[in-house]
């Protein structure tokens, strides 16, 4: 895992913006109904988003990088300059 920074300060600050108001509205929701595993996953993918935000380390924008970078590299120059058009 590579730890650099990859996003961001203010989409760090609007990940953990969104990820407190997520975690917030499903944790009130837990409370009136616990038997449900939809708030359960909600306020894990809201915690990831918190986390991703405070971190300003984002896996999936890495592997997209990743992606793009390998992309780069493998693709001849002449389809480059044609999709560069």
């Amino acid at each position: 895992m590579n730890d650099k920074q990859n996003i961001s300060i203010m989409n760090g600050f609007v990940r953990m913006t969104f990820g407190l108001t997520l975690l917030t509205w499903s944790t009130a929701k837990l409370v009136r109904k616990p038997w449900k595993q939809s708030y359960v996953l909600t306020a894990m993918l809201a915690s990831m988003k918190v986390a991703s935000g405070a971190t300003r380390y984002c896996p999936i924008t890495d592997a997209m990088e990743r992606n793009r970078d390998l992309a780069d590299a493998v693709m001849p120059d002449a389809i480059k300059q044609e999709m560069h058009k």
